[in-house]
């Protein structure tokens, strides 16, 4: 992971002044125009810089490397790909997990050009390849915990194991719109999304009518 000599360490963030978290941010900005932009490993700190304005050593004061701030980007983005908004009191348990999907579309349709660099940058290194698995497991033992729930009050097949049933959901989903929006498959929005929903009541058994 190359670094600079400029600085021997990066300036923790609680340490950063508002002018210094101000620029600290421009340069996650910029740095993700350029990933988007020419790819992880084509990018340059250089590159990075010059799109925040500020020059090459400044980038040093807030990161250690390029890696680094691609790691803080990653975390970022799926952040907001697993956040969810509290539900609405008294939803049925399948208008639960369509809210919950349709909320997963919106923040992959809005980060498809990011996660086609981390689904990228994840096939050849360990570092990230961990850092998505970490974030996946997060969302699996969610998803996990509410089809547990949901069989305990007996509207969920009995003969299903949670975890699994939770990872094969996140697979197709995931695989799904990663053929949509990042390999660019052709599809008609509104029937690729309601057949997700439809596929993923109905492999839980829950009533497709009570959404």
């Amino acid at each position: 992971m190359p670094k600079s000599s400029v600085n021997s360490a990066p300036t923790p963030v609680d340490n950063l002044t508002p002018r210094g978290r101000k620029t600290r941010d421009a340069l996650l900005d910029a740095a993700r125009k350029v990933f988007e932009t020419v790819g992880f490993l084509d990018t340059r700190v250089e590159q990075i810089s010059e799109e925040a304005g500020v020059s090459y050593g400044t980038f040093y004061r807030y990161f250690e490397s390029k890696d680094h701030v691609f790691g803080e980007l990653s975390t970022r983005l799926f952040d907001d790909m697993h956040r969810r908004e509290p539900a609405p009191a008294g939803l049925s348990p399948a208008a639960r997990l369509i809210a919950a999907n349709r909320s997963y579309y919106a923040a992959y349709r809005r980060n498809a050009r990011m996660m086609a660099i981390v689904e990228q940058v994840a096939t050849f290194n360990e570092e990230f390849r961990q850092l998505r698995h970490e974030h996946r497991r997060g969302l699996i033992d969610r998803t996990a915990q509410a089809i547990a729930r949901w069989q305990r009050e007996g509207l969920v097949r009995a003969s299903l194991d949670p975890e699994l049933a939770a990872r094969a959901m996140s697979a197709m989903v995931d695989h799904t719109l990663y053929l949509w929006l990042i390999q660019g498959e052709d599809a008609d929005e509104h029937a690729l999304l309601e057949t997700l929903d439809q596929m993923s009541v109905s492999a839980l058994g829950l009533d497709p009518d009570d959404r």
